[in-house]
């Protein structure tokens, strides 16, 4: 699995995490439509909060239409080539830090163990399937280790994740949703991906610290 990390105030990324703070808050705000398909837009939610299952598998067509709604630059969003073949591979992550240094997001398609978070509820023994999440920035620890920054709407990834969604949408949530207005709806979507502080993000967007010379794992289908 990438090792992944919350972002901090201190971080700095290019684009700058108040670009795509604002890229993300205007998208969010823009997206019309019933109050459950805007939080479908956005997320991919468990069917509870408990997590007994998943609403949806539908990770690779979320991210295409996310990463439309995130790329401002010329080109719209990226799709990175197989980042599973090691020909060549620091070029196509060249390519990757090209494209969002643009404003395009990029996808990022990966197996289930690999590119998901730790607590995702589409991990399995045998690591079969995939998931697909979007890289909107690139950034460097003071120690100088890169990172991409990344969002990963599965809300079921993380123990953060898991625990900011469980008072938003209290119980089924299905029928939690139908209660809410267009403000509600809008107000879970930002506490998920933006989070509370002003320089920071949410539980879904999170720093992966990508081995850029070496390939990612095969995707080993069921």
């Amino acid at each position: 699995m990438i090792e992944q990390a919350s972002v901090q105030t201190a971080d700095l990324t290019a684009p700058t995490i108040q670009d795509i703070r604002t890229r993300i808050s205007q998208a969010v705000d823009a997206t019309a439509g019933p109050v459950l398909d805007r939080l479908k837009f956005w997320l991919q939610m468990p069917t509870d909060s408990m997590f007994l299952g998943m609403m949806d598998n539908d990770c690779q067509v979320r991210a295409q239409r996310v990463g439309a709604q995130l790329s401002p630059g010329a080109g719209g969003p990226y799709g990175s080539s197989d980042l599973s073949v090691p020909l060549e591979i620091e070029g196509r992550w060249a390519a990757v830090d090209e494209a969002v240094k643009g404003d395009r997001a990029v996808i990022i398609k990966g197996s289930t163990g690999h590119v998901g978070g730790g607590e995702s509820k589409f991990n399995n023994q045998l690591n079969t399937g995939f998931h697909v999440i979007v890289f909107l920035a690139v950034g460097q620890e003071p120690a100088g280790r890169r990172y991409y920054l990344g969002f990963d709407p599965d809300v079921s990834a993380t123990a953060e994740s898991r625990a900011k969604w469980k008072p938003l949408v209290l119980g089924g949530t299905e029928a939690r949703a139908q209660r809410f207005d267009d403000a509600k709806s809008v107000q879970v979507v930002k506490a998920m991906i933006l989070g509370d502080a002003q320089d920071a993000f949410g539980p879904l967007v999170r720093k992966y610290y990508v081995e850029t010379d070496k390939a990612f794992p095969k995707i080993v289908h069921a």
